[in-house]
């Protein structure tokens, strides 16, 4: 059971989102500002914080400015009505993990609460776990029903990163900049080659696959 703390200064927009996460079997939490929230989690273990941002005492930013500056890496997804891009830009300068904004569209806030939570799971695992094939980000290697790969470290990170956000479109100049760095004088080409070489590798295996998106980059999608 993941347990989640709403803060939230309007009584009825806390008994709203209460309703929908514990339909969805959430054990929910909450609290009125950011001081109050720090208090109840001083007692209570929470795994991520639906969060607004306009709050009395200590508002949403301040509250995630607080966590991040003690290295607290609590999943954060704010919830506003400031739609401006300077807003957002704010929450992910403090250190929000997500933003969305409301009025709340229910399904879009318990999909990206679930990617969230799955995000700090494989974090804080360094494994990603697909059926019968494991990923362990420490040992680099692959394993499936007792045949382990230790891949090259590039390719492994390559495959990591894409199975990591499954369904997400990753250009090559992307994959690139993170797996390779910026500073990197190799050229996008090499993401294409590490991709085939990924490809092959893996060829057959029906737990997932790495896709080509036309005149954009790539994605992988997970089948378990």
């Amino acid at each position: 059971m993941f347990h989640i703390l709403v803060v939230d200064d309007d009584i009825n927009t806390r008994k709203y989102i209460r309703a929908v996460l514990e339909n969805e079997n959430y054990i929910v939490y909450t609290a009125a500002n950011g001081e109050e929230a720090l208090q109840l989690m001083d007692k209570e273990y929470i795994d991520l914080v639906v969060l607004d941002i306009m709050m009395p005492k200590m508002d949403g930013y301040q509250f995630t400015e607080t966590l991040r500056k003690s290295n607290n890496e609590l999943p954060i997804l704010m919830v506003s009505a400031k739609q401006m891009p300077k807003d957002r830009h704010r929450g992910f300068l403090v250190g929000t993990d997500d933003y969305i904004t409301k009025p709340i569209d229910e399904t879009e806030m318990l999909l990206r609460i679930k990617a969230l939570l799955r995000r700090a799971k494989i974090a804080s695992e360094r494994k990603i776990v697909i059926d019968d094939v494991v990923l362990d980000y420490d040992s680099l290697t692959v394993s499936r029903q007792g045949t382990v790969q230790e891949l090259p470290q590039k390719e492994f990170l390559l495959l990591y990163k894409l199975l990591s956000y499954p369904g997400k479109i990753f250009t090559r100049i992307q994959l690139m900049d993170e797996i390779w760095g910026t500073e990197s004088e190799t050229g996008w080409e090499t993401v294409t080659v590490h991709i085939g070489r990924l490809r092959k590798r893996f060829e057959g295996w029906d737990e997932f696959q790495i896709e080509s998106v036309r005149g954009l980059g790539y994605k992988a999608i997970r089948n378990a």
